[in-house]
């Protein structure tokens, strides 16, 4: 087992990946911090969340406050004497009084590659702009929000057609070694620290629903990119048939039209083809209608006929 006593604080199951390579490293873990159980589900049950429920099987003791801004929070911490922090999407700004308290710091796993896409959903962000190489850093938390200096990054190209899920489950294993390796040079003396250019840092935020319409006067590969970015939530989504459908996957065809954009030029058992800015089209290969189960374009046709315009 390693020297390092280490406090974990992660919530979704980005963090959980994090924690259970830790484990498995053969670190101390004190004590997990999450945030306080949601409802969940239909029925809107109290859950716990991926973090929480890979802490009680190993058998580690977790603590959910409402806030760690607190003095309670802080001496809580101290009384865990940690040699570091890790905290990977704990879903909370922490002050600089719970900082302080590790010997070595409190360390972070971040969705992109430093200093680009500080703040929510970098990994969504990165889809959705259709970047080349995404990627996952590890820093040193500071008073700003992402703002710390990092100690590595490593990076990956963004598939084609990957979707933000897919490339979500990708950098959260390649988030959790880092992290790993991250701590072994702490442990070792041997941890970089390099501070971010300011003059390169760009912010992204939290999505929602209002982004969720295809604007089909956009250009093909961006259309596709906003159709994967947005794939598994919040959905891109299309009017199909007076309806509002949620669209989660299409590919890109070498069809050139000069029909206006978001018009239907084909429709059968390929998907659904429409028309993008600059003449080019998209196939709409999965969809869901209201009401209904997410399935194939073409299964959805076959009882729902749409004009070919």
């Amino acid at each position: 087992m390693s020297g390092l006593r280490v406090v974990f604080m992660g919530t979704p199951d980005f963090a959980a990946a994090s924690l259970e390579a830790v484990l498995d490293a053969g670190y101390e873990v004190a004590a997990v911090f999450t945030q306080p159980d949601k409802p969940r589900g239909r029925g809107m049950k109290l859950a716990a969340c991926e973090t929480k429920r890979l802490a009680l099987e190993r058998g580690l003791r977790v603590y959910q406050p409402e806030s760690v801004r607190t003095g309670e929070a802080v001496e809580l911490m101290r009384s865990l004497s940690p040699d570091v922090l890790c905290v990977v999407a704990y879903g909370k700004l922490l002050p600089d009084e719970l900082l302080a308290v590790p010997r070595y710091g409190a360390v972070n796993v971040h969705g992109s590659l430093l200093p680009k896409y500080r703040g929510a959903a970098p990994i969504q962000w990165s889809v959705l702009n259709g970047d080349e190489y995404a990627g996952v850093s590890t820093m040193y938390l500071a008073h700003d929000m992402d703002a710390g200096d990092v100690i590595y990054r490593e990076a990956t190209p963004v598939g084609e057609y990957e979707t933000a899920g897919e490339l979500f489950d990708r950098l959260a294993a390649m988030g959790a070694e880092l992290l790993v390796k991250t701590l072994n040079a702490i442990e070792n003396g041997t941890a970089p620290r390099e501070r971010q250019n300011e003059a390169e840092a760009t912010y992204v935020g939290q999505l929602d629903k209002s982004i969720c319409p295809i604007d089909w006067s956009r250009p093909q590969n961006e259309i596709i990119k906003h159709i994967c970015g947005l794939n598994p939530w919040p959905v891109a989504t299309m009017s199909l048939n007076g309806e509002t459908m949620k669209v989660y996957m299409a590919r890109k065809t070498d069809t050139v039209t000069d029909r206006a954009p978001g018009s239907i030029v084909g429709a059968g058992r390929a998907g659904l083809e429409i028309v993008c800015g600059g003449g080019r089209t998209v196939l709409i290969t999965e969809l869901q209608a209201p009401g209904k189960k997410r399935m194939s374009a073409h299964d959805y046709l076959v009882g729902h006929p749409v004009n070919i315009s």
